[in-house]
């Protein structure tokens, strides 16, 4: 399991890029080198970040074909729509349908890319309904943080939000959007 201070630290770097107020927010700016994103002093670091690149990559697409080569078999996940485990997730995605797309070289709407350690936490905008206003949208900040072990993807956290049953019930997520 994650150390405290390690979660902690996330959550620090994580609520950097929250803005501060509301009503004076500035768009959330997407990254425009992916690939630097993917550097770091640390071979291991620059490693796990890799991993995971490539593997959001491809699930965004819809690709679960080298699932196994990045996913651990007991991986964990803490997101309340998602069972854990290799099998759980594939079930997730296979309930959701729809055929596979060309993975991409970039990973849609990503704003940045952080390692520490066996951690390695991705920041993503998503454009939401502005409440206040009908009609427009915002943009604020996702955060996904998974766990490398042994070079797999061993556990993942994200915002994990109870969605209300569905008519379909493939059609809600407990993921990230990617």
């Amino acid at each position: 399991m994650i150390s405290v201070k390690r979660l902690v630290l996330a959550f620090a770097i994580a609520t950097t890029f929250v803005p501060v107020a509301a009503l004076a927010q500035s768009p959330v700016e997407l990254a425009s080198d992916q690939q630097a994103l993917l550097a770091s002093p640390d071979p291991a670091v620059a490693r796990n970040k890799k991993l995971v690149f490539d593997f959001w990559r491809e699930v965004q697409a819809g690709d679960l074909t080298n699932l196994d080569l990045y996913m651990d078999e007991n991986y964990i996940q803490h997101s309340p729509g998602v069972a854990s485990g290799r099998a759980g997730f594939r079930a997730f995605f296979d309930r959701r349908g729809g055929a596979a797309r060309p993975v991409k070289p970039t990973i849609d709407n990503l704003v940045s890319l952080i390692g520490e350690g066996d951690l390695v936490v991705m920041a993503l905008r998503r454009e939401m309904p502005d409440p206040r206003n009908p009609g427009q949208t915002y943009t604020t900040t996702w955060f996904d943080m998974f766990r490398v072990v042994e070079g797999k993807i061993g556990e993942h956290w994200d915002y994990g939000l109870v969605r209300a049953p569905a008519a379909d019930p493939g059609s809600s997520s407990g993921m990230a959007p990617g």
